[in-house]
């Protein structure tokens, strides 16, 4: 009887042994998955991913023009590119999911104010699904107050990100000169000093 109890006693434990190394192994799997998912979706390389003419993460769009747009904002103001003619212009496509996004975007608004008295125009434009629905305008609405962003956010249509290299990977970052060119771009998280040393370029023409 004793035997009994004591064999029964330990298949029992090593059930539940047996039990744990599965659900963990499912777990850590699932972990996997969503890191390299995650790493997919936001687009950030070992380095950081700031594009280059090499880089894969998206078209090199340094020395073009930058593609005209006319944009609403959540309040359905329209905003043209053209209107800021003549201005330095930091760029940024983001979205409400994007985690890197919203590192940085304190950064771009510590700039506009800044760099304001050269001009400096910090324009963002969210990649979000769905974006005129109220709960997505509420999401946004809460993920701008998070970061403190003030500086104007547009709400996006596909041709524009099409222009600007198809945009397969968020956050993706513009700098604009004065005459209208692109002078710098950032695909992925990028150092904050990378970002201001971009800034200080487009600021600088004349």
């Amino acid at each position: 009887m004793r035997n009994a109890v004591v064999g029964g006693v330990i298949a029992a434990v090593v059930a539940v042994l047996v039990w744990a190394g599965v659900h963990n192994l499912k777990a850590r799997r699932v972990a996997d998955a969503q890191a390299k998912s995650q790493q997919m979706t936001i687009g950030v390389d070992k380095q950081g991913a700031t594009a280059t003419a090499e880089s894969p993460l998206a078209a090199d769009m340094r020395g073009k023009p930058a593609a005209g747009f006319t944009l609403t904002t959540s309040t359905g103001k329209r905003v043209s590119l053209a209107d800021l003619k003549g201005k330095p212009i930091l760029l940024n496509f983001w979205a409400t999911w994007c985690t890197p996004c919203k590192v940085e975007m304190p950064w771009f608004e510590e700039f506009q104010k800044k760099y304001a008295a050269q001009g400096l125009e910090v324009i963002g434009i969210n990649e979000d699904e769905d974006v005129q629905s109220p709960e997505m305008q509420a999401t946004i609405k809460k993920v701008l107050t998070q970061t403190g962003v003030d500086y104007t956010i547009l709400m996006a249509d596909k041709k524009v990100a099409e222009a600007y290299g198809g945009l397969d990977v968020l956050p993706a970052t513009f700098f604009i000169d004065r005459s209208g060119k692109i002078v710098a771009q950032a695909i992925g998280l990028a150092p904050k000093e990378d970002a201001e040393a971009n800034i200080q370029k487009i600021v600088a023409g004349s």
